[in-house]
């Protein structure tokens, strides 16, 4: 990877998620406010041939839990999300191609399948509802289990 390219990511994800938060910020700079950035596993779980996304995401992550500490005094939460494996996307796509990569891939997760467009909708609308209200620096997992590791194992198989 050069590092244009690695600055690139850098810049799109890492600097993107500041710049937008920092000018939304006098808008929404009231009790009750809610930003929620997309991070990714990625953020926490090292990847070979992804040092560029896993610095940006966790770059992501740190200046969600700094933004909350920051902003939460004039009642702003600030908050991010990890997509897992979702359906339908541009990356399940290059990562299982095949019907058979796709099996395997969903056999290692705990909860044996992709999550949805609308499981990470959800998981906005909850996080900048009422009902999330006392929930600010935190990164939401909505990944199906993916992230705790490979769970092919039977636990529940009984004999």
């Amino acid at each position: 990877m050069s590092a244009n390219g690695f600055k690139t990511v850098v810049d799109i994800d890492l600097i993107g998620t500041f710049n937008v938060f920092r000018a939304s910020f006098d808008y929404l700079n009231k009790p009750g406010a809610s930003l929620i950035a997309i991070t990714a596993p990625q953020g926490v779980n090292a990847m070979m041939f992804q040092a560029h996304a896993c610095a940006a995401k966790a770059g992501i992550n740190m200046l969600v839990k700094c933004l909350a500490m920051e902003w939460g005094p004039a009642g702003v939460r600030v908050n991010g999300i990890s997509p897992g494996p979702i359906a339908d996307t541009e990356g399940m796509a290059r990562l299982a191609p095949t019907a058979e990569m796709e099996a395997r891939y969903k056999g290692r997760l705990p909860l044996r399948d992709y999550g949805t467009k609308q499981d990470i909708a959800d998981a906005a609308l909850y996080l900048s509802c009422d009902n999330a209200r006392y929930v600010t620096g935190t990164i939401l997992d909505c990944d199906g289990g993916s992230k705790l590791g490979d769970a092919s194992a039977n636990a529940l198989k009984t004999n």
